[in-house]
């Protein structure tokens, strides 16, 4: 872990990257799919341990979880498979961050980052 200094206008200067946004996305969902067969599971998504949202989902009761999962199988998961492909998860993602850009403002903050978290590539 380490500590970063961030702000809204580094995490959208990132995703605007497209080219370092996606290779990141890439590299985050080969690491997810454990089984290898192109499409993330529920299970898959959420068994990931390292990203930053993890510390707020543990202090979710299993149905506020489930509820979220629900929610975002709903509006990602295109085709209804009960998976995602990569062009899912990277929409998913992209909207996550930009979430994450606008709850952080303009304002810099001092934040705890994971190694291979996806904000960490942001800074």
């Amino acid at each position: 872990m380490s500590v970063s200094i961030i702000d809204s206008s580094m995490i959208e200067k990132f995703i605007n990257n497209s080219e370092a946004f996606e290779k990141c996305i890439e590299e985050r969902f080969n690491v997810l799919d454990v089984n290898k067969d192109g499409v993330l599971s529920r299970d898959e998504l959420q068994n990931d341990t390292n990203d930053s949202s993890y510390v707020e989902l543990a202090l979710q009761s299993k149905e506020e979880v489930d509820s979220l999962y629900n929610v975002l199988f709903e509006k990602f998961d295109v085709e209804k498979k009960g998976t995602l492909g990569r062009k899912e998860f990277g929409s998913l993602m992209k909207e996550v961050m930009l979430a994450m850009a606008h709850g952080v403002g303009d304002t810099p903050v001092c934040i705890i980052l994971h190694e291979d978290s996806l904000l960490k590539k942001a800074v």
